[in-house]
């Protein structure tokens, strides 16, 4: 990992969902749940369109499969109710995130850029003990655009006066990989079972934040620079 990323990052920008915390499953029961009080059952290629999408993009794909475009608003609501609902039982980071977090932090300022309402974001990164390491969180308001466009990054790079190729995101997704991707930012992609496009627009791809060999770079960067 050192030798792959031998530079310390002006900042690390951190996905949320599915990076963070563990919660694209709520987002998977949330649009279960909406689509079966619909008579829809979802199939993989709805689950894989879906992943890392806005919450509103989300809602027109389920209304389209559902065969109800009409419905997309309703269906929207629906789908952000239920996953509050779900990620306030149980909000659970995901492998690593704590440490990878506290280490990340001691050589570089953070952010946090998703695609999920800013309530939900901070609610979870504060219940996992995590939201006091993040100087920005980010998320799409007012003419900010969602993922897949750059506009997230792009902000969170602003915002620590810092060149996008300068900076590392941090990406479970490949919605999110092409948003960090198009902001100019490097990337590493984490999971367990990245798609082939995934892989090939990554810098690097661990599969977690547990990684060893992440921890080690983590501690190596330290050791080169203070978070500004």
């Amino acid at each position: 990992m050192s030798e792959i990323f031998p530079w310390t990052p002006a900042a690390v920008v951190f996905d949320c969902d599915g990076t963070l915390m563990d919660s694209e499953r709520h987002w998977v029961d949330a649009r279960t749940l909406v689509l079966h009080a619909y008579d829809v059952q979802p199939d993989e290629e709805f689950t894989e369109r879906a992943k890392g999408v806005h919450y509103t993009e989300c809602g027109h794909l389920m209304a389209a499969v559902a065969g109800r475009p009409e419905l997309a608003g309703e269906m929207t609501g629906r789908l952000l109710t239920a996953f509050r609902s779900l990620v306030a039982e149980d909000p659970v980071t995901t492998p690593g995130a704590e440490d990878m977090v506290e280490r990340t932090a001691r050589f570089a300022p953070l952010a946090v850029a998703s695609n999920c309402p800013r309530d939900v974001v901070e609610h979870c990164l504060d219940t996992a003990g995590l939201l006091e390491y993040f100087r920005q969180v980010i998320v799409p308001e007012g003419v900010m655009r969602p993922k897949p466009h750059p506009d997230v990054y792009l902000t969170a790079t602003e915002r620590f006066d810092a060149e996008p190729g300068d900076c590392l995101a941090v990406e479970d997704s490949l919605c999110g990989i092409h948003s960090a991707v198009r902001a100019g930012l490097r990337v590493l992609g984490v999971g367990s079972d990245p798609d082939r496009e995934s892989l090939a627009m990554a810098d690097r791809w661990a599969p977690s934040l547990a990684d060893p060999a992440l921890l080690v770079w983590a501690d190596s960067r330290a050791l080169c620079g203070v978070a500004r």
